[in-house]
């Protein structure tokens, strides 16, 4: 992941045009075996297997067995083929169809799109290379966003309270994705393993400890830095556990309110009453 490639950076409307299907085939010129769909496979299997640097027009063009003018009658650039490329994988996350109503089905949703979304950056280590701050939406990406929607929307929070929860999540596994996508590429490119890594490391951190300037460091257990702890999972359960506490608080609240206002309305009653009465 050496640079990166924004989304949004080509030509907007025509992205929009060939995400949300206004006719894929132009009428002359192409080979008839290329197709919209073939395209935006092929580079998205070129991403996976060398980088988002690899992919270009000319060299989807030897990987299709055409001429490169043919790529652009389909797509008029990278710009838009990241896009499309983008919304091609974002098909493959999708939080589960749960029934808005229940207000417990919201953590287990949540929690189910946080691994999918783990997994799909580890089947496309690329997409960390994707500036997505200001997203193409394509059918793809509206589809997820809706069920995600849907199956949180039983947590009562607000609408901008619940594009957070979506924003929170996202955030903290991109995060995590990112460190692991970097420890492998770290190995891939250096040829020496995590292990042996850190055994290099070993005599002049150990002197460090032993010397007395880093208390709590050198109080640390073996297990502390060990392969075994799944920060994934801690750190999700936190963020859930907290969303929870919110969850409970606005449920207390809107009781609450529910149990005060036919007390209010009977004391409005009764001076309403009051007042029509002679005196």
């Amino acid at each position: 992941m050496t640079s990166t490639e924004s989304t949004g950076s080509g030509n907007v409307a025509r992205s929009l045009e060939l995400l949300w299907g206004s006719g894929e085939r132009p009428s002359r010129g192409p080979k008839p075996g290329l197709t919209l769909d073939r395209i935006v496979t092929t580079a998205v299997a070129l991403a996976d297997a060398e980088g988002l640097d690899a992919v270009s027009m000319r060299r989807l063009s030897t990987e299709l067995g055409t001429g490169t003018m043919s790529l652009y009658r389909y797509v008029p650039g990278k710009g838009e083929l990241i896009d499309l490329m983008l919304n091609q994988v974002q098909g493959e996350t999708a939080a589960p169809a749960e029934s808005p109503g229940p207000a417990s089905g919201w953590r287990s949703a949540t929690e189910a799109l946080a691994r999918a979304t783990l997994a799909l950056h580890q089947r496309h280590p690329w997409l960390l290379s994707v500036n997505q701050a200001r997203p193409v939406l394509g059918p793809n990406s509206v589809n997820g966003l809706e069920k995600t929607l849907s199956a949180i929307k039983g947590m009562g929070l607000s609408d901008p309270e619940l594009i957070s929860v979506i924003i929170m999540i996202e955030g903290y596994v991109t995060g995590i994705a990112r460190t692991q996508v970097h420890a492998i590429e770290a190995e891939k490119k250096s040829g020496i393993t995590d292990e042996e890594f850190w055994q290099v490391q070993e005599p002049v951190l150990s002197n460090a400890m032993n010397s007395g300037v880093y208390p709590v460091m050198a109080s640390l257990s073996v297990e502390a830095f060990g392969p075994e702890f799944d920060h994934f999972e801690f750190g999700l359960q936190r963020i859930l556990d907290g969303l929870e506490v919110l969850v409970e608080r606005r449920a207390a609240k809107a009781e609450a309110e529910r149990e005060r206002e036919p007390a209010e309305q009977e004391t409005t009653g009764r001076k309403t009453t009051g007042r029509g009465t002679p005196g």
